[in-house]
């Protein structure tokens, strides 16, 4: 919770800086160690946690704020970023509203007004990004899909919608590029889609399809260590891949 002061200065800027009655959320995806990870924010004085988020400014592509906004969160300026769904209930900022009806006039508040959302999903690499929170927040940090907080506002529901639409993309189009490292093992690759899926995969049918895609470079050397036969690493053919995430893959999943 801002203070009356912080609620003003900010509003006061907001209003000749950004366009009122639009928002955007992000749901950044990442992955390290066997886990995958989606970023959050932790609210100033507020129990809930937030998606990272922000506005679009005047005159500006809502692409282009999105990249923006995620840029000052992450540290990263080339994301994999993904239009996915609008949010607009007529009560989502209720909670907020409730809020600070008493502490700031409704004239004086940026966020008393109704926001429509438009959420974003983005697959980053987990070690390159530098979470930093907004001015809004204590603490920016990732959190385990298995380990999630207490959501505020319709945060939740903006979060569960992402990764249904990232599920449902493994059906069409490649995933890995920007979640996995240069190289990587099959078994690896296939622990991202069992994290993503939340299921078991069979190992041998797994390789076939990921092979059958044409995305894939096998490289002569393999993963060192370990008690059993050392597994080949592989590569992503980046060209090959950016042409599946336009033309989708070539067979289904």
């Amino acid at each position: 919770m801002l203070t009356k002061e912080e609620l003003e200065d900010f509003s006061a800027r907001a209003k000749e800086i950004y366009l009122d009655h639009i928002s955007i959320d992000c749901v950044v995806f990442g992955f390290h160690e066997g886990q995958m990870k989606v970023l959050m924010l932790k609210s100033k004085n507020e129990e809930g946690w937030q998606l990272p988020g922000g506005f679009v400014e005047l005159d500006e592509h809502i692409d282009v704020a999105a990249t923006r906004i995620l840029e000052t969160r992450t540290g990263l300026q080339d994301i994999f970023l993904k239009q996915f769904h609008v949010f607009g209930a007529n009560d989502r900022n209720k909670q907020h509203n409730e809020m600070y009806a008493d502490i700031v006039p409704t004239e004086s508040n940026f966020f008393a007004h109704r926001f429509i959302s438009i959420g974003y999903y983005a697959l980053v690499d987990f070690m390159n990004v530098n979470p930093t929170p907004d001015e809004f927040s204590d603490l920016c940090t990732w959190r385990d899909l298995n380990d999630l907080p207490v959501f505020l506002l319709d945060h939740e529901l903006i979060f569960r919608t992402a990764l249904d639409t990232l599920r449902l993309q493994l059906s069409y189009q490649p995933i890995g590029y920007n979640l996995m490292p240069k190289e990587f093992t099959m078994p690896e690759l296939q622990k991202l889609y069992e994290t993503i899926l939340d299921q078991k995969l069979d190992r041998r049918n797994f390789q076939r399809r990921m092979l059958g895609f044409g995305i894939l470079n096998k490289l002569e050397q393999t993963r060192k260590g370990g008690a059993h036969k050392a597994p080949y690493l592989y590569s992503f053919d980046l060209e090959k891949y950016k042409e599946a995430l336009k033309e989708g893959l070539k067979s289904g999943w």
